[in-house]
């Protein structure tokens, strides 16, 4: 699923870029201000990210059910 905080952010930081760039805006500006405000913001919320994922996408100690060996392959209600 994406991420439209994270896709959001980027949106705005590119945005501001070019209109700095455009304009040839100085480092003291808001908009320069407003991009490391959002870069810091981006890499506060990758770190989050990254830090709330285990290998595998699963959280740590997370089991996938059992089955049971006399279940059919058809599932509960499937009578012929």
């Amino acid at each position: 699923m994406a991420d439209l905080y994270l896709k959001a952010l980027e949106s705005e930081r590119k945005a501001l870029w070019a209109t700095c760039r455009l304009k040839g805006l100085p480092r003291d500006t808001p908009e320069r201000e407003r991009i490391a405000a959002i870069d810091a913001d981006i890499a506060a919320h990758k770190a989050k990210q990254a830090g709330g994922k285990q290998a595998g996408g699963k959280p740590a100690g997370a089991k996938a059910p059992a089955k049971s060996a006399g279940a059919k392959k058809g599932g509960a209600g499937s009578a012929r």
